[in-house]
């Protein structure tokens, strides 16, 4: 029981995926407050452009 405590103290795996995810997170962020108006503009067009293919009527 002692080893098993031992190797998941030990083990750096889950670290490194949180690390990546922070990183990830924080592209995005930057991404966001860099890019944030066009992002919402494209993200709008192609939204639209989706509902009218699927012939989609808003209320």
């Amino acid at each position: 029981m002692n080893s098993k405590i031992r190797n998941f103290l030990v083990d750096e795996d889950g670290i490194t995926a949180l690390e990546y995810g922070i990183l990830a997170a924080l592209v995005a962020a930057a991404l966001v407050a860099v890019f944030g108006d066009r992002l919402q503009k494209f993200f709008t067009a192609v939204f639209n452009l989706l509902d009218t293919k699927a012939g989609v009527t808003s209320t």
